[in-house]
């Protein structure tokens, strides 16, 4: 191979080396941002689960206490 051969070689490899670098910085951020947002996502999916079995244990006390309060009602007379 001629030195000037081998100074294109060079050059076209080291474009490519450039660009599966800047490729593999741009997959590493998108994981990172990514990774973020998984984290992100699951602390709501914790307080939306925890806010849910919140309200299903209301529901539950107020029919209860609902039961309770129909169950004291004078019965009709017909």
């Amino acid at each position: 191979m001629t030195e000037k051969g081998f100074a294109n070689y060079s050059a076209s490899m080291d474009a490519d080396l450039k660009s599966l670098e800047e490729k593999l910085t741009q997959l590493i951020a998108l994981c990172h941002g990514l990774r973020s947002e998984n984290s992100a996502l699951r602390q709501e999916l914790a307080q939306t689960q925890s806010d849910s079995k919140k309200l299903r244990d209301n529901m539950a006390l107020v029919s209860t206490r609902l039961e309770a309060v129909i169950d004291r009602l004078p019965e009709e007379s017909v």
